[in-house]
C-alpha cells in the first residue's frame, strides 16, 4: 500500500520568532513536507526586509534549519506593485519545484491574513497559518519554554520604549513589556531575530552590534561570530 505524498511547503521566513515557531509546529505535526524558506531581502543593504537582519545571519539560520532558502530581492523603498511582481515570480518558481503551500506566522491580524489569502487565491498554492488565533501571551511563553532564543532587532519607538532594542526575548522581557504591547509584537511593536531553538540543529553564534534609529524605527544589529584560525567545527 503506497503512502500518500505530503504537500510540499515553504515557510514565509522573516528571521523572527513567529516564522521560526511556525516551522517547528508544521514539522512537528508532520502533515507537510517543508521544502524551504521564502524571504524578502532588501537589495541595497543585504538585510532581511523590515527586521534589518544581516543576510549572513539569514543564511546561517537556513543552514541551522537544514533547508534551502528562496530569496526575493526588493528595493528600498519598495512600492507594493514591485513587491507583488517579484513575489509573483518567486511563487511561479516555487510551483515549478512542486510547492503547493506557504506557511505564515500570522497570529490575529485579519487584514493581513485576508491579503495573503487573496493573493494566493487561484494560484494553486494555499496559505497555512499554524499559529493563528492562539492567545499571544500564552504563545510567547510556549516559544520560550520550547527553547526558542531570539533578540529584539527592530522596534517602533512610538509603540514601545527604545531601550528594549537588542533585548533577549525571554520571560524577563515579557514581564517588563508595557501592558499595551502585544507579547508577540503582532501589531508591529517589535521584530525579532531567532538565534536558537528546536527548529535549528544548533544555535547561531552572534554578538550584539550597534543600535541605530532609521526611518522612524530603532534597529539593534546582530553580527555573526567570525571563525578564528584553528577553531574546530567552523
Amino acid at each position: 500500500m503506497s503512502v500518500p505524498m505530503r504537500p510540499r511547503a515553504v515557510v514565509s521566513w522573516s528571521s523572527g520568532k513567529d516564522s521560526a515557531f511556525s516551522l517547528y509546529e508544521v514539522r512537528r505535526a508532520g502533515a507537510l513536507e517543508v521544502a524551504g524558506l521564502l524571504t524578502t531581502v532588501t537589495e541595497t543593504y543585504a538585510r532581511v526586509s523590515m527586521h534589518g537582519v544581516r543576510e549572513t545571519i539569514l543564511d546561517a539560520q537556513a543552514r541551522a534549519a537544514g533547508l534551502p532558502i528562496w530569496k526575493v530581492s526588493i528595493p528600498s523603498p519598495c512600492p507594493n506593485s514591485v513587491y507583488e511582481d517579484r513575489m509573483g515570480r518567486a511563487l511561479e518558481e516555487l510551483k515549478r519545484a512542486g510547492v503547493t503551500r506557504v506557511v505564515f506566522g500570522d497570529l490575529f491580524l485579519e487584514d493581513i491574513r485576508a491579503y495573503r489569502e487573496e493573493k494566493l487565491r487561484g494560484t494553486g498554492v494555499d496559505p497555512v497559518f499554524p499559529l493563528w488565533g492562539r492567545p499571544t501571551e500564552r504563545l510567547a511563553r510556549e516559544m520560550i519554554d520550547a527553547g526558542l532564543r531570539a533578540r529584539i532587532v527592530a522596534l517602533d519607538p512610538r509603540k514601545m520604549p527604545a531601550r528594549f532594542a537588542g533585548r533577549s526575548f525571554d520571560h524577563t522581557l515579557l514581564a517588563e513589556l508595557p501592558p499595551e504591547v502585544d507579547p508577540c509584537g503582532e501589531r508591529g511593536e517589535f521584530h525579532t531575530c531567532v538565534t536558537g531553538g528546536p527548529m535549528f540543529s544548533s544555535p547561531l553564534e552572534v554578538v550584539p552590534g550597534e543600535v541605530v534609529e532609521r526611518d522612524g524605527f530603532v534597529f539593534a544589529d546582530l553580527k555573526p561570530v567570525e571563525a578564528t584560525p584553528g577553531s574546530p567545527g567552523r
